[in-house]
């Protein structure tokens, strides 16, 4: 899938803020280039997800993408990242 910086992206507070509710001790803090890291990388998963979940619906001639075009592409988008 090509790589466009005009895309969609997720707001860096918001992503902060998701997590540090995962943190096990509140002092826990993240550096600003791993968290642009993680963005990015959230970014690039959602993008590649979508367009293999578009293939998957074209090559079975479905109209739309459903969600079972993405469950199906799932377990092999997370073996690949």
């Amino acid at each position: 899938m090509a790589d466009d910086n005009d895309s969609a992206t997720f707001k860096t507070e918001t992503v902060q803020k998701l997590l540090q509710l995962s943190f096990r001790d509140e002092k826990t803090k993240i550096n600003k280039d791993s968290l642009k890291l993680t963005v990015e990388m959230l970014r690039i998963f959602a993008a590649e997800s979508a367009g293999r979940s578009a293939k998957q619906a074209e090559s079975e001639s479905a109209p739309v993408v459903e969600p079972r075009h993405f469950e199906k592409i799932l377990p092999q988008l997370l073996l690949d990242f």
